[in-house]
């Protein structure tokens, strides 16, 4: 099966060059059952890696432009009287897919940001006191713009939870920037890349991951790490346990796509910066990247076995 996830970030890489991390990152989030938050300037491709993740999956796929003018039931969609049946008719919207990426999330209003959050917690919608269950599995990639840039709303704590892992892609290093002048437009690559996974092996994955073993040292480092931004004054608030069982959860995830039956504490610490420092805030500072302190703090503060 670990081959089988290779093949995956493999193919692609193909379309995202240099970001071989950010790939297995965001595959991880995905087997994982989880949402992925990218947070970039325009360009650097993070429509690409959702494109691909789909395609490489075989999952179906839908994308929605989020703009200020946006309404809930652009999102979950909305009835219509059909006058010859002499009823409403449903007209599900975008977010009945597989894969859906939410694009530019935060330059919309926080009413229709919240559209999102019964789908990506429940993974069901109700409109008109009906709920309907979405296609399994359901995997919402959003972007969002940097908050220094005009017309972007702050996606606040309760929504920021929803999202397992948030990364930033970054500028391409100096060979994958060589590669893609030379070589053209990668994106031309996005009909031609080959599903690598079934449905079948997707579960016996996701399977394989349950199985992967904790010790109770590990548990106990992560509870150290908890603790501490729970009591830490640097914190304005400590890690929620749904926190700490996201990082738990994903950390078994990237021990089996290493080829390990068992989480070890270097699992926690790579893992730490995409999980939860979009879960924590300082209380000095109300700016994004004062948030990166804390993460080092954590590291260098707890020791995986302790005095």
């Amino acid at each position: 099966m670990r081959d089988i996830i290779e093949s995956v970030v493999n193919e692609v890489g193909r379309v995202l060059l240099g970001k071989e991390e950010k790939i297995k990152l965001a595959v991880a989030c995905m087997l994982s059952d989880g949402h992925l938050l990218i947070e970039d300037l325009p360009g650097m491709g993070k429509t690409t890696l959702s494109q691909a993740l789909a395609k490489v999956f075989g999952l179906q796929y839908q994308r929605i432009q989020f703009t200020s003018d946006m309404l809930p039931a652009d999102i979950i969609g909305f009835s219509i009287f059909d006058a010859q049946k002499n009823q409403f008719t449903f007209h599900p919207g975008p977010v009945f897919t597989q894969v859906l990426l939410a694009d530019e999330i935060n330059r919309t209003t926080p009413k229709t940001q919240s559209a999102l959050l019964e789908a990506m917690e429940e993974r069901q919608i109700t409109v008109e006191g009906e709920t309907r269950k979405l296609a399994q599995p359901f995997f919402v990639i959003a972007t969002q713009n940097p908050q220094s840039q005009m017309g972007t709303y702050p996606l606040p704590e309760s929504q920021l939870d929803r999202f397992l892992m948030r990364v930033s892609l970054g500028y391409p290093d100096e060979q994958a920037e060589k590669q893609l002048f030379m070589g053209g437009d990668p994106r031309r690559l996005l009909d031609q890349l080959k599903v690598c996974i079934t449905s079948e092996q997707l579960m016996s994955i996701k399977t394989g991951i349950a199985n992967i073993k904790t010790s109770e040292s590990l548990v106990a480092y992560l509870q150290r790490l908890v603790h501490l931004t729970r009591t830490d004054s640097d914190f304005a608030y400590g890690l929620s346990p749904r926190g700490a069982m996201a990082l738990l959860r994903v950390a078994k995830t990237w021990a089996f796509m290493h080829g390990r039956a068992y989480v070890v504490p270097e699992d926690i610490q790579t893992l730490l910066p995409v999980v939860v420092a979009h879960r924590v805030a300082p209380t000095s500072s109300s700016q994004e990247q004062a948030r990166h302190p804390l993460i080092l703090k954590l590291l260098m503060t707890v020791d995986i076995i302790p005095e």
